[in-house]
């Protein structure tokens, strides 16, 4: 890889795995040393590192250093990162609306929490997934779907609670 071509990942990738960190641990000097210590690693095998590769190592990286991160803190707490006065009044039922989703993927475990964030938002599909959590696409599918089944489940107790 050449310098031009890693400062073209930098540009290209950055934000996404940064995005994709932060709503995971919600700490963002955290999250921004997972994604420069993911770049760093980037840099150092970056002879090594397939050009096609590059945005999937990058997440595969990063979400690693984001589960030692996890394990090294013992927390695992998420809180939205909208501030509830800067919501306009006309939005407020789709802000309360995002805060009930947030809250349901947040009592997700850690694995179906990446899951959902990868697929969902990220947009990756399961070969890639799989790739980035060093799981089989086949189980890539079966734990999105158990992941997808627990946050029905928990939307629906959510919104029985606030009825």
């Amino acid at each position: 890889m050449t310098d031009i071509a890693y400062n073209n990942a930098v540009d290209q990738y950055a934000d996404g795995v940064y995005r994709f960190i932060v709503k995971n641990i919600q700490h963002e000097e955290d999250a921004r040393d997972i994604v420069q210590t993911a770049f760093e690693k980037l840099w150092i095998n970056r002879d090594t590192v397939d050009p096609i590769k590059v945005k999937s190592y990058l997440f595969t990286i990063a979400y690693h250093q984001m589960i030692d991160h996890i394990r090294k803190v013992k927390k695992y707490t998420v809180t939205d990162i909208y501030e509830t006065s800067s919501i306009d009044p006309v939005y407020q039922p789709q802000h309360e609306l995002r805060q009930t989703i947030l809250k349901a993927i947040n009592e997700l475990n850690p694995t179906q929490k990446s899951l959902i964030l990868l697929k969902d938002y990220e947009g990756y599909n399961y070969q890639e997934i799989g790739e980035i959590m060093n799981l089989s696409e086949s189980q890539v599918k079966v734990y999105i779907h158990r992941a997808r089944l627990q946050l029905k489940e928990k939307l629906s107790h959510l919104q029985k609670a606030s009825a």
